[in-house]
């Protein structure tokens, strides 16, 4: 394959990732811990990654299964082949090939020396080129870096891996060295965290006083800029929806709480002086300051007409597709807790099933602190400054 069909394959594969993820360059660099530039590069097939390692995981964060992995794996191998450099005269330094940071060799481990060599047998460094022997060892990420062995290191090499696989299969029977990958999802979702109750009811918890209050449209860019927390509430809408004609059958949403400490000592502003709405929506209810925290169905209520009507809650299972979407409305509350938490919503399709976890916009896990206590201020439109209130418990 010439060079610049090999690079321009392993970017095409990448590519076909993050559009399958659908998170910007810059929240999926901070999950793989590089930058947004770097994984852009990465894309365009401006540079090939020194090692596989940072692409694997991006397939596993992107649910790559184990065969679309081995594909990337082969494509990378090809690209990273085109990119490096011509081997360089005796005794000058190999420059770094474009795009790619030059690697230092490790010192070698005290008691792993290579045996020395006779004089009579031939130059260590006569044999041919041989990849390290960690990089064939089961279960480790495949690092291409060429180095250069001794027949005397190779065999220690040897006896090393011998030894490591012999010592594993006593100490883990029947442990496989590489769990399979988690399926690809078949469905497709978006979160808004930032909401307000009736789209004008919200409190939140800030360490100094704020600017006034914004439109319910501005509250995540508000809230971010104050280092604002949601206090007692936190309301959050996931629509979901398949990526094909196939039903998706959700089986249930849970809630996973991730940190748990003590309330904010904030002070506690409101968003409004409390608003009314003619439709309480259907939606699930979650205690925070519980243990194991459920997601429990409740009906909602439509109040526009003469008589009214009851919403029936949501119940599962039930099905998805790409032409019949559905939303989610998670309303969870704490009060003796500053709780870090995730949704996690469970998926079958097409004799598949697995589980997708569900964070904010950026995949950060959602935040919510008590509020029972604290100071309370509103916002007075006239006099266009906060004033204090009494507490009435709003928040917890």
């Amino acid at each position: 394959m010439p060079k610049d069909a090999a690079v321009e394959e392993f970017a095409r594969l990448v590519r076909a990732l993050k559009a399958r993820d659908g998170r910007s360059y810059e929240a999926l660099g901070r999950r793989l811990s590089v930058s947004a530039s770097t994984l852009h590069r990465y894309c365009s097939g401006a540079t090939v990654p020194e090692e596989f390692a940072v692409v694997d995981r991006l397939a596993l964060l992107c649910g790559a299964d184990e065969e679309e992995r081995r594909a990337l794996e082969a494509a990378w191998t090809r690209a990273a082949d085109t990119r490096r450099p011509p081997t360089p005269e005796p005794g000058a330094e190999p420059a770094p090939a474009p795009g790619r940071e030059p690697v230092q060799e490790p010192a070698p481990e005290p008691g792993q020396e290579p045996a020395p060599v006779p004089a009579s047998a031939p130059e260590a460094t006569s044999g041919p080129e041989l990849d390290p022997v960690h990089a064939r060892v089961p279960g480790l990420p495949p690092e291409r870096r060429r180095r250069r062995w001794g027949w005397p290191g190779v065999v220690v090499g040897a006896l090393a891996v011998v030894a490591t696989v012999t010592l594993g299969a006593v100490l883990l029977p029947g442990k496989a060295p590489r769990q399979p990958a988690a399926p690809p999802a078949p469905l497709t979702w978006t979160v808004a965290s930032d909401l307000w109750e009736n789209g004008c009811g919200h409190t939140y918890l800030v360490r100094r006083t704020p600017p006034p209050p914004p439109e319910a449209a501005d509250a995540r860019s508000w809230a971010a800029a104050q280092g604002a927390v949601d206090g007692g509430k936190t309301l959050v809408r996931v629509s979901v929806q398949g990526k094909s004609a196939a039903a998706v059958v959700l089986q249930a949403l849970h809630v996973r709480v991730v940190e748990r400490g003590a309330p904010l000592p904030w002070t506690a502003y409101r968003m409004d002086d409390g608003c009314g709405g003619a439709v309480t929506p259907r939606r699930f209810e979650v205690d925070l300051d519980r243990p194991r925290p459920v997601a429990r169905s409740l009906d909602g209520y439509d109040a526009s007409g003469q008589e009214g009507r009851t919403l029936p809650a949501v119940s599962f299972p039930y099905a998805v597709s790409a032409a019949e979407p559905e939303e989610l409305l998670v309303s969870a509350g704490a009060a003796g807790c500053d709780c870090r938490w995730y949704l996690e919503l469970e998926w079958s399709s097409e004799g598949r099933r697995g589980t997708v976890r569900i964070g904010d916009e950026d995949g950060a896990p959602f935040r919510t602190s008590g509020a029972k206590g604290r100071p309370v201020y509103g916002y007075d439109s006239v006099g266009r400054a906060w004033i204090t209130g009494e507490n009435s418990g709003q928040g917890g």
